[in-house]
């Protein structure tokens, strides 16, 4: 927008500045963008497809003893103690690729990326396109309480990260095509396109403009045509109950949304005082995955529903399969060999098995709760205590509507999301993501609002009184004006006897005339004469043109004039612009009381 502002000419005003502004910045280019996002979209489609398959194969190599794609059940596997093994070797192996590979594998997915579009100009390696999928899939084959869902989404991410990074683009397209990989992603694990969209604008894009959503959307769109070629379930997890709505009905989402938020704080702070722990320890933490590996092993036998992707057991809940004694097993098994697993550092997703913890809650818990269709509260459940543990309200309700195929239960998901929501943000100050980020030394704001500086012109905040000094005036008189007691700042515009502005007067350009040997005799107006003309501002100027403006010129100051007559009628510096922020934050904060008087 600033770009455009800048052709303002004088002789245009008001009228020039309306025909330039528009309301979005995007221009051609974004189609090219959108060309890129969709060839992204197509390789990351081909990973997803390939990454289930590699892990359904290593599952039956290291469980069952054969060379099968087919899905089989941990709890058919007859290795008995054997079977605690296999974790852990999977682990080694991953500890290894990560040690001598690249330690960006190890963790959550999202987390990566996110510090990838902040801190690395959105830059992946060929290392994390290659090894994070694999060695995701080793974890998971090998029994890993982990979705597919977090690898995927920081494999899409390189794959759009290393196109961008052969080609001539700016960072932001950059940060577009990795944005548009990551959700392309997570739409070919689970059919959920809108819900990709929004985790894009919730929680990666870190801005809401066409130029990046287009791109995105385009790579969700692509990869959700794409996902019906591969034969994987649409809907996921079908739902079909029947939802009823009343107060009674309502007061109770809003009951079991409280409780997901609570139940999310607690995964969140477990999480991390086992990461902690882990940190602790006297040894290199490429042996970390391997330690957690064994509870993960020990958990199998305990409860062998726990291990996997476990996407049979969202099934099994949203078919309300799950009794109250099965749900709470799974709830404890599932919860401690996850947080173990996660905080020990090894790779894999957390949007699955939120969804399972979730769900198991609920349907410990669905005995003491109203009657309702079979899997209803473990669905709403799984959606809020997964928004709640992101922070991402939007994403996990239309993730959940995507996952289940079921719009009618947009109204609970609402309700039970947002109250989750509005819990989380009171106790948490920072979610699961966010929190391994700051633990890094970097701080990642999660709201977004509009440009102050792209709302306020210079009309709103350019000093109007302004002192003036004439161009009759002498090099010395000025020399004696500018270091006097009762002169109370350093910088004054220069104007003739119509007000037109020949310069700005200050100490530094005062210097380097009695440096260049000007007469002491010699006028402003003789001196400013040999000058370029003094930069300018309008009053209808936003101040994100100004700021772009005064940056150019590299001033502190800049004198203000009409388009009309070119006189002066203002002054503006780098405190007032500053006033700004300052302003909406009173504005932000500060309560009034209305009497109905305008």
């Amino acid at each position: 927008m600033a770009d455009l502002r800048a052709r303002l000419t004088p002789s245009g005003g008001s009228l020039s500045l309306i025909r330039h502004l528009g309301d979005f910045t995007a221009d051609p280019r974004v189609l090219y963008i959108m060309g890129l996002a969709a060839i992204a979209a197509v390789g990351i489609s081909v990973v997803g497809v390939l990454m289930f398959r590699l892990i359904e194969l290593i599952t039956n190599l290291c469980y069952f003893g054969k060379f099968s794609f087919a899905y089989v059940p941990f709890n058919q596997s007859h290795l008995g103690w054997y079977a605690v093994l296999i974790p852990i070797g999977g682990s080694i192996i991953v500890g290894l690729m990560a040690r001598y590979g690249t330690e960006k594998i190890r963790g959550h997915g999202l987390p990566e990326a996110i510090e990838a579009i902040l801190l690395g100009r959105s830059r992946l390696s060929m290392k994390v396109a290659i090894l994070k999928p694999l060695s995701s899939s080793i974890v998971i084959g090998t029994g890993g309480p982990f979705g597919a869902e977090g690898p995927i989404i920081m494999t899409g991410g390189a794959i759009g990260s290393l196109m961008a990074q052969r080609l001539p683009v700016s960072d932001d397209e950059r940060k577009t095509l990795l944005v548009a990989g990551a959700c392309a992603g997570m739409t070919i694990v689970f059919g959920t396109p809108i819900a990709a969209i929004m985790l894009a604008l919730e929680l990666l894009l870190f801005e809401w403009k066409p130029r990046s959503l287009l791109p995105v959307a385009t790579a969700c769109i692509v990869a959700a045509v794409l996902r019906t070629y591969t034969g994987l379930a649409y809907p996921l997890f079908p739902f079909t109950g029947k939802v009823t709505v009343s107060f009674l009905d309502a007061g109770t989402w809003i009951l079991v949304g409280v409780c997901a938020a609570l139940l999310s704080l607690f995964l969140t702070r477990l999480v991390y005082a086992i990461e902690d722990g882990f940190h602790r320890l006297p040894i290199h933490w490429m042996w970390w995955p391997a330690l957690g590996a064994i509870v993960v092993g020990f958990g199998g036998l305990i409860d062998p529903n726990v291990l996997g992707l476990g996407y049979a057991n969202i099934e099994a809940l949203l078919r309300g399969d799950v009794g109250t004694g099965a749900g709470l097993s799974l709830l404890v098994v599932k919860t401690v060999v996850w947080a173990i697993a996660l905080g020990s550092g090894t790779s894999g997703g957390t949007l699955a098995p939120l969804m399972i913890i979730g769900g198991a809650a609920a349907a410990a818990a669905a005995h003491l709760l109203p009657a309702a269709a079979p899997g209803f509260w473990p669905l709403l459940a799984m959606s809020a205590t997964l928004g709640g543990t992101l922070r991402l309200p939007f994403t996990a309700i239309f993730f959940s509507v995507g996952v289940t195929g079921n719009v009618h239960a947009m109204l609970p998901l609402l309700v039970c999301g947002f109250t989750a929501h509005t819990v989380t943000v009171l106790l948490m100050r920072r979610d699961i993501l966010t929190e391994k980020v700051a633990r890094r030394g970097h701080h990642v704001t999660r709201e977004w609002r509009a440009d102050p500086f792209a709302l306020a012109q210079v009309k709103d905040i350019m000093a109007t009184e302004v002192q003036t000094v004439p161009g009759s005036m002498t090099l010395h008189a000025a020399t004696g004006f500018l270091t006097q007691p009762t002169t109370t700042h350093p910088s004054f515009p220069v104007v003739d006897a119509e007000s037109h502005v020949l310069g700005v007067l200050n100490p530094p350009t005062v210097m380097a005339w009695r440096r260049s040997g000007k007469h002491r005799k010699a006028t402003l107006a003789e001196l400013f004469v040999a000058h370029r003309p003094p930069p300018v501002a309008y009053p209808d100027w936003y101040i994100d043109n100004l700021i772009e403006q005064m940056t150019n010129a590299n001033v502190a100051h800049m004198p203000v004039v009409s388009h009309e007559d070119q006189r002066l009628v203002g002054y503006i510096a780098w405190k007032d612009v500053l006033r700004v922020l300052s302003k909406k934050r009173e504005e932000e904060n500060r309560r009034v009381k209305f009497n109905g008087k305008q």
